[in-house]
């Protein structure tokens, strides 16, 4: 489960869009994020995914009519926008978002928007002409104003077989976005945050490189948990495949010197720094402009020079002193973990270190780890899904920082 999503009441609104049928998934994968989904439909989106689809994705009563009743006899509507933590509507339609610009109430979904005064996330789906048409815009800026978050539409093939910007956003990124907006005024609001993942690659030649096996998924976690708690998150990113979360403002830096370069310039005015990037030692001293070829020869030698030493240099910044950034490493080891840990804790002068064992370190979903704060405070974790791990570093950054 996300932390941010538990125990809250997601208001999920559904207008008569082709793309409804993706809101089932969406309700679903708040559900199983741990929040309780309440839906309210438009007359036009029952058309295209009936009530009982919801019904049985949330466990919860559907509200398809704006005279609807709840069960205990309570105005549908009415009742569904007080108890509302956030409202997202996916798909919006050019004529709902038309609506809610000029406050017409006349379906459930438009009435809900009317009478709640919850954070309103609006995901649009339409053809490419209708959202980009000056009307349109006017009322996407309109609500903007008012405080609306939009998730803009993608681009892509849409119902007509045209191909244009329409399509509805991805589900993961409007749960990114539902996520995010909770997470305003978190115990990390108003910090900068910037965390590092994933390894460097350390180029031979065009082709080949010096890599390890990081995944970047520690760090991804970090990022997407400190910006559930309103943080201003910065994500300097190696080599990884993982999904860019929305809500942060995402830097790929491929090699250690790029990534040093990056945190240097990212650690200006930030608050806290969690470097989770497996960072290479060491890099070949000359790359070769051209594929280096077999031939006949059995071996290659390769000349390797240090990298520079990020946490080092971090140590030195104006923003170490001034504003007392709080400083958070890792230690990835294969033997006399605490001891090793213990020893980067000191010579890197860090706030933190998270000790963990390579087996869990790199590529699982899992992970185990000791947390050494610089006050000889010693924290050991049982394995923890490294979303859970996440949450445990910024509770601790979070109480550092109270």
């Amino acid at each position: 489960m996300t932390r941010i999503l538990q125990n809250k009441t997601i208001l999920l609104g559904v207008t008569g869009s082709i793309a409804a049928y993706k809101a089932a998934g969406l309700a679903s994968q708040l559900t199983q994020a741990g929040a309780a989904v309440d839906v309210v439909l438009t007359r036009e989106a029952t058309q295209f995914v009936g009530p009982l689809t919801f019904e049985s994705l949330t466990h919860r009563h559907v509200v398809a009519d704006v005279m609807a009743l709840l069960p205990d006899s309570q105005i549908g509507h009415v009742a569904l926008a007080k108890r509302a933590d956030l409202f997202v509507i996916a798909p919006a339609t050019a004529h709902t978002i038309a609506k809610l610009a000029h406050g017409l109430a006349d379906d459930a979904v438009s009435a809900t928007a009317l009478d709640t005064r919850a954070p309103l996330v609006i995901a649009p789906a339409m053809e490419t002409g209708m959202w980009e048409n000056a009307v349109t815009q006017d009322n996407v800026l309109r609500l903007v104003a008012r405080g609306a978050v939009i998730v803009e539409p993608g681009v892509g093939r849409l119902a007509s077989g045209a191909s244009g910007r329409g399509r509805l956003a991805d589900l993961d990124d409007i749960v990114d976005t539902v996520r995010a907006v909770l997470g305003r005024g978190g115990d990390l609001a108003k910090r900068k945050v910037v965390v590092t993942a994933g390894g460097t690659a350390e180029p031979i030649d065009p082709v080949r490189v010096i890599a390890n096996h990081s995944s970047g998924k520690m760090g991804f976690a970090l990022a997407e948990a400190a910006r559930d708690r309103g943080a201003r998150v910065a994500l300097i990113a190696g080599v990884t495949s993982r999904r860019v979360p929305r809500g942060v403002e995402f830097v790929a830096a491929p090699s250690a010197v790029e990534m040093r370069d990056a945190v240097l310039r990212a650690v200006e005015g930030a608050d806290a720094l969690v470097m989770a990037a497996a960072v290479a030692d060491f890099r070949p001293a000359h790359a070769a402009e051209q594929k280096i070829k077999k031939g006949k020869t059995e071996t290659l030698t390769l000349e390797l020079v240090r990298n520079p030493d990020i946490l080092q240099e971090v140590s030195r910044h104006p923003s170490r002193a001034t504003r007392h950034m709080v400083v958070v490493g890792f230690a990835a080891e294969t033997q006399e973990l605490l001891a090793n840990a213990r020893a980067k804790l000191e010579s890197k002068d860090l706030d933190l270190i998270v000790a963990n064992p390579v087996p869990s370190a790199f590529g699982s979903d899992v992970d185990q780890a000791t947390l050494l704060a610089r006050d000889g405070t010693v924290t050991e974790l049982p394995a923890l899904p490294k979303e859970e791990l996440a949450e445990k570093i910024l509770d601790w950054l979070a109480g550092r920082f109270a």
